[in-house]
This record gives structure tokens, sequence and C-alpha cells, in this order.
């Protein structure tokens, strides 16, 4: 569609959603994975594969964010711009209601279960909806006068989805290298074990991701 529309912005929202597809894909394998019990190689079980998993997603869009940026931006330097068709708003608005129902649904399920996999695929649908949104505005400003903004809304979809890969990497990062919890919670799990019977003191606490 974007394509046949000439939208430079839905073709980056587009290449968007295929890296999409790899990550759910790489998601679901790292959650089968995870789901192993712990043997002697990793006595400590498979729970670890899903920060993995989730720095795999995060490179997939700093990488594809990496190549559409570069091409908006010569296409803007160059001046070779059209206003799209209308057809592209159209796309793009129903793909921000889908992504965004999908984002609600799986960040709920990844909170549950304590899952940084499901979180980091939740999050990435909800980059997907601000990206298309973002896709929506430039292609009725250009059709109404400001060819411009089509490709000016795709640097702005590039910026945005380079920003939910680093994001995502730095928090596989934290979670690979065992992190501490938030100071808050330690704090709740002392007077938990304070207010439990028997239990006169703690010399020491700690918690990790």
């Amino acid at each position: 569609l974007g394509l046949m529309s000439g939208s430079v912005a839905l073709v980056a929202d587009s290449l968007h959603s295929g890296a999409d597809v790899v990550a759910s894909g790489v998601t679901q394998l790292s959650l089968k994975i995870s789901n192993k019990p712990a043997d002697e190689r990793y006595p400590f079980g498979y729970g670890n594969i899903q920060y993995i998993s989730s720095s795999i997603v995060g490179s997939l869009l700093l990488i594809g964010a990496s190549f559409l940026m570069y091409g908006s931006v010569m296409k803007l330097i160059s001046g070779t711009y059209e206003a799209p068709s209308i057809f592209a708003a159209v796309g793009a608005s129903v793909t921000v209601i889908v992504n965004e129902l999908m984002y609600r649904y799986q960040i709920c399920v990844g909170n549950e279960n304590n899952s940084p996999a499901i979180i980091a695929n939740a999050w990435d649908n909800r980059s997907d909806a601000i990206s298309s949104a973002a896709v929506m505005v430039g292609v009725i400003a250009s059709v109404i006068g400001f060819p411009i903004a089509d490709t000016i809304a795709a640097i702005g979809v590039s910026a945005l989805v380079g920003r939910i890969g680093l994001e995502l990497i730095g928090t596989s990062i934290h979670g690979l290298m065992d992190s501490s919890v938030d100071t808050e919670l330690l704090q709740t799990a002392w007077q938990v074990a304070m207010d439990t019977p028997m239990v006169h003191s703690i010399y020491f606490l700690r918690g990790r991701h």
C-alpha cells in the first residue's frame, strides 16, 4: 500500500511492521525455551533467554530505523518528494487501532507473567501504533498541500523506532547483568521479612531483576 500510494512514511512503517513479524517469532521461541526446567548445565533455569530475545528485538528495530532514517534524510536533501494518495492515511489509521489493541493485551499478559520478552513485544506494538499515527498525520498534511510532511513523518518514525530499540537493548543488558531492584522494593521485602514471626533481625538483603 505504501508503494502504491507513494507514501515514504508508510513504506517505513511497513518495514517496521515486517521487523515485528520476526520479533514475534523470536519472542515465541524464547518463551518456549525459558519454560524448560533447570538442569545440570543451567542450574538456575533458562529464564534469561527472554532478555536475549528482548535484545534481538531491540537490535532489529535499531538497524531498521537507521536505514529508514538515512533514506528519508537523503530524500529530504534531494528535494524529491511528492504528495501520496489519501489511501495511505486510511491504511495507517487501521494499523493504529490494531496495534494499540495488541499492545494493551500483551502488556497485561507480560506484566502478569513478569515476562521481559512479552513486554518487549508489547512496546514494539505500541511503537507501531504511534508511528502509524505519525504517518497518518504526515500523509494528510501532504495531501492538503505540504508534500514534504510525508518525508518528515518518515524521519520522525525512524527516530521513534530507534529510541525504542535502544531502550529495549538497555533493559536487556541490565537484566543479563543482574542489576539491583529498586530500593523501595528492597525496603518492602525487608519489612515483610521483619513482620514474619520468629524473624528477629536481617543482616543483609539484596535483590536482582
